[in-house]
C-alpha cells in the first residue's frame, strides 16, 4: 500500500498547478456506488484544505492531511436508478456526473477472465444453438444503460484522470473491449436483482495467481512464510488492484489457474488461493464473497514446455481448486461441460460462466434460495461389489445427454483403476467393475480431456474427484 501512495502522490505532483482536488481514476463519472455500504470518497488537495462532498442527501467535509490526503465517507444508500451528481468542493470544485447506486463486483485473473465481448461474437454459433437471442450478438444489441463497466489499464490506474473518465455504459466499444464473463455476470446480476450493476475488470493475459497477492499477503501466511515465493508476487496487485481500495465493492470474481497448472500447482495453489482471498478482504475490510471458476478440460499434456505434464496433471490441479471450497464464503463454477475443442485453452460459452457465477451471488449472497452447485461427491461406503457414492447437492441427478454416466473408475487393493458401470439411485450412485471384485476407492473425471455427464436438476456439472484425495487434509484454512 506505501508503494502505491506514494507513486500516486508523485503522480498528481504535476496536476497540483492547475487543481487542487485530485481523485483516483476509479472515482469518475457514470460510476457505481454500492449500495447498503458506507460510500468512501477519497483524494488529495492542498495540505490543511477543506474538502466538502455532497452526494443525494448525504454530505460530509473533511481537512487534507500533512501529506496532502483526504477522505469522506458517506451513509449507506439504496440502490437507485435516478442519475445523480456528486460533488467535491474546495479551492476547486469537482462535479462528477449520471452517479448510480447498486450492486458492485471486482473480476480478475487472466484470459479467460480478460477474453473480450468481440472475442464472444465470434466464437462458433454451434455453441450458442438454441438459445434465442443468441449471446454470440451481444454486442449488437446491448445497450445497458444501468450496467457500468470499469476496464482497468495497467498503466493508467495508478494516475488521475483530470476529465473523470473511466466508467462507461455497457455498449458499444466500451463492451467491445470488456471481459465478457464480467459482462454476462452484470447482466443476469441486473434482471434478477432488478438493481444497477457495475463491474470493475482488472486481468492480464497468460498471468499467474503470485502476480495478484501482495508480498506481504505471502510473508503473513503460515504455509508461505519461511519459503522463497517466485512468480514476481505483486507485480500486477500494486497497479491494478490496490489503487481501488478503498472504493466499496459486493465481492470478487475470479477465473485463473491455467498457468499454474502448467507448473504442476497442488496444494500450494490452494494455498496461493487463500493469500489472494485474505490478503483482498483484509484490504477492503471485510469476508467479501469470492467466487471462482474451476478452469475448463485441455491437453496440458500436449504442452512441449517443463515440467513435462501428463493427462492426471490437470485433474490434480482441479482437486486444488476444489479444496478453496473450505475457505469461508467461496463457491466454484464447474465448467467441464463447456468445452468442444474449438477454443483451445480458451473455450468460448462465456456467457454460460458469467451465468454460473452470477447463480453463486444469486444464491449465496443474495439468498435467492436458487441451485448455484453441481452435485459434490461427500461420501463413499462399499457393499460387496459395489461402491456406493454420495453426494451433496444431488436432486435429480441424471445424465445430460441421456446416455450411461461416464468417466467413472473402480479400484481395489491393487491400487488399479478400471472404468466402472454407474447406476443412479435417486441421490446416490452405484459403481460396478467386472476387473474388481472388492473395490476400495473410486474417481470421476480423472483425465484432462474429461466431460463427464453427470449433474443435477439445474444441469449442473459434477466436478472431477476421487475418493482418496489427499489435498483435502493437507488444506487446512
Amino acid at each position: 500500500m506505501k508503494f502505491i501512495k506514494t507513486l500516486f502522490l508523485l503522480l498528481l505532483a504535476g496536476f497540483q498547478l492547475k487543481a487542487e482536488i485530485i481523485l483516483p481514476r476509479i472515482l469518475g463519472n457514470q460510476m457505481v456506488l454500492q449500495q447498503q455500504k458506507p460510500i468512501v470518497i477519497w483524494g488529495t488537495a492542498n495540505v490543511g484544505e477543506q474538502v466538502s462532498v455532497s452526494f443525494a442527501d448525504e454530505s460530509a467535509q473533511t481537512l487534507a492531511d500533512e501529506n496532502g490526503k483526504w477522505k469522506v465517507v458517506l451513509n449507506p444508500l439504496k440502490a437507485s436508478f435516478e442519475n445523480r451528481d456528486l460533488t467535491i468542493k474546495g479551492t476547486n470544485t469537482i462535479v462528477l456526473k449520471d452517479i448510480l447506486v447498486g450492486e458492485v463486483w471486482l473480476c480478475s485473473g487472466q484470459s479467460n477472465m480478460e477474453y473480450t465481448m468481440r472475442k464472444n461474437s465470434k466464437v462458433d454459433r454451434k455453441e450458442a444453438e438454441g438459445l434465442s437471442p443468441s449471446p454470440i450478438d451481444e454486442l449488437f444489441f446491448a445497450h445497458h444503460k444501468n450496467i457500468r463497466l470499469f476496464l482497468v489499464n495497467r498503466k493508467e490506474l495508478i494516475k488521475p484522470s483530470p476529465t473523470h473518465e473511466g466508467w462507461d455504459i455497457a455498449e458499444g466499444t466500451a463492451l467491445r473491449n470488456f471481459s465478457a464473463v464480467g459482462y454476462f455476470f452484470a447482466k443476469n446480476l441486473n434482471r434478477e436483482l432488478d438493481v444497477p450493476v457495475g463491474v470493475i475488470a482488472s486481468s492480464v493475459p497468460g498471468s499467474r495467481i503470485e502476480p495478484w497477492i501482495n508480498e506481504e499477503d505471502f510473508t503473513n501466511s503460515a504455509y508461505f512464510k519461511d519459503k522463497k515465493v517466485d512468480g514476481d508476487p505483486a507485480k500486477f496487485y500494486h497497479p491494478m488492484i490496490e489503487p481501488l481500495v478503498p472504493f466499496a465493492i459486493k465481492g470478487f470474481l475470479w477465473y485463473q489457474g491455467e498457468s499454474n497448472c502448467f507448473l504442476k500447482d497442488r496444494v500450494n495453489y490452494t494455498y496461493k488461493m487463500k493469500a489472494l482471498v485474505d490478503g483482498w478482504r483484509k484490504d477492503w475490510g471485510a469476508e467479501l464473497p469470492f467466487y471462482y471458476v474451476q478452469i475448463a478440460p485441455f491437453e496440458y499434456s500436449s504442452s512441449q514446455g517443463e515440467p513435462k505434464l501428463d493427462k492426471y496433471d490437470l485433474p490434480e490441479f482441479w482437486e486444488a481448486q476444489s479444496a478453496a471450497l473450505k475457505i469461508p464464503n467461496t463457491g466454484m463454477v464447474v465448467i467441464t461441460d463447456l468445452f468442444d475443442g474449438g477454443g483451445g485453452i480458451h473455450p468460448g460459452y462465456k456467457w454460460e460462466v458469467g451465468r454460473r457465477l452470477a447463480l453463486q451471488a444469486l444464491d449465496k449472497t443474495y439468498g435467492e434460495r436458487l441451485v448455484s452447485d453441481g452435485p459434490v461427491y461427500d461420501k463413499m461406503r462399499t457393499k460387496g461389489k459395489e461402491l456406493v457414492l454420495y453426494f451433496d447437492n444431488a436432486k435429480g441427478l441424471k445424465s445430460r445427454d441421456g446416455k450411461p454416466l461416464n468417466y467413472f473408475e473402480l479400484a481395489g487393493t491393487d491400487g488399479v483403476f478400471h472404468p466402472a458401470k454407474a447406476e443412479i439411485k435417486g441421490k446416490k450412485i452405484l459403481l460396478t467393475a467386472t476387473e474388481v471384485e472388492n473395490p476400495v476407492k473410486a474417481r470421476f473425471g480423472w483425465d484432462e480431456a474429461a466431460q463427464p455427464n453427470l449433474v443435477n436438476s439445474a444441469n449442473l456439472p459434477a466436478s472431477a474427484f476421487r475418493t482418496d484425495n489427499p489435498i483435502i487434509n493437507q488444506f487446512n484454512p
